[in-house]
């Protein structure tokens, strides 16, 4: 389900920016997309840690098979030549059994988390090994919602911002920024229709 923000976003950034105008009319009723539950959704995230979007959907596609209940508990239990197997490399496979102890220890407390405003979150969910800034910020886009998180570390935003803004020149993270000043408080939405405006399969976390 769509965030309930989408149709209010679209018409204010069509309004302020024609770049994201033109993106929100190419891709017609498309919007973002989350994998469902707290657990998934990070699981998902740290799969597509510095991987194309076509690459982690492949890796995801092969865990859903892997596991069809994707459970702290089912995680912690599968063989770790399994999550090979699917594509992961022995680090990310790490990383997910801790994830999943996290969980089943109490340690992450999804209830709260809804509470916390942007900073406290990313903070708090980056205690964990293998959760980084990118990866909570996914979370908060894709599984909170938060509509206004700008992921300035994000290759795919910072490719999109050079092809459609600079000439497909290097654009700097302060250029990034400065652009996406005018996008506020709807960040997380224009950053979606840039993503989608670089490849075919729609991002989701």
């Amino acid at each position: 389900m769509a965030p309930v923000f989408w149709q209010q976003a679209t018409q204010h950034l069509s309004a302020c920016d024609p770049v994201i105008q033109r993106l929100i009319q190419r891709h017609g009723d498309a919007r973002l997309e989350g994998s469902g539950d707290a657990f998934s959704t990070l699981v998902r995230a740290i799969v597509g840690q510095q991987i194309s979007v076509k690459a982690a959907a492949s890796v995801w596609q092969r865990m859903v098979v892997a596991l069809p209940e994707m459970t702290p508990q089912a995680l912690e239990l599968v063989d770790a030549d399994v999550l090979r197997a699917c594509g992961l490399s022995a680090r990310k496979a790490e990383f997910l059994r801790d994830l999943s102890s996290h969980f089943l220890q109490g340690g992450l407390k999804a209830l709260v988390w809804r509470e916390m405003d942007d900073e406290d979150l990313i903070a708090a969910l980056t205690q964990v090994k293998g959760i980084g800034r990118w990866t909570a910020e996914m979370f908060l886009i894709f599984h909170l919602h938060r509509p206004d998180v700008l992921p300035l570390a994000d290759v795919g935003l910072q490719r999109a911002v050079s092809i459609h803004y600079n000439a497909s020149q290097p654009v700097s993270k302060n250029r990034i920024s400065a652009i996406a000043d005018n996008w506020r408080p709807w960040r997380s939405v224009a950053t979606w229709y840039l993503w989608r405006s670089l490849d075919p399969i729609p991002v989701i976390y």
